[in-house]
């Protein structure tokens, strides 16, 4: 199985973001990191389980933890109703960052991935680390 820890973070909302992630597999673990310009918290925390199942093997098992409700509860509720409506809210509004919440989607039918959400600061050391490095990778830019 591989576990992965993902977190996005912003300097200002919007602002400077970073996102990361640490893959575990089997093993050998795996950190990226990225960053952009002119970006949402929002973004950061979408596109690091994005880009960590970018990079794994699709045959495995995989549990990804993050500190986001919005992430857990967007990937394994609320996008359901969102792709029956069209990608429209129960308010009737266009989804706030379709393009990625798409990409995580199509990510999510190749691979049988269990969703898991960890309290952030709670001293769980693997998501204090991956916070630590998309902190890092936010500063960067």
């Amino acid at each position: 199985m591989i576990k992965i820890y993902t977190d996005g973070s912003c300097l200002s909302n919007p602002g400077n973001g970073g996102w990361a992630a640490i893959i575990n597999d089997d093993g050998d673990i795996l950190k990226i990191s990225g960053s952009e310009k002119e970006t949402t918290n929002n973004k950061m925390e979408l596109m690091a389980p994005i880009k960590a199942l970018q990079k794994v093997n699709k045959t495995k098992k995989v549990e990804i933890y993050t500190d986001s409700k919005y992430v857990k509860l967007g990937i394994t509720e609320w996008i359901h109703k969102w792709v029956k409506n069209n990608w429209h809210t129960s308010k009737k509004e266009p989804v706030k960052n379709k393009d990625l919440w798409m990409q995580l989607y199509d990510l999510t039918k190749v691979s049988e991935i269990n969703w898991v959400w960890v309290k952030a600061h709670s001293g769980n050391t693997l998501n204090d680390e991956v916070d630590l490095l998309a902190k890092k990778a936010a500063e960067s830019n």
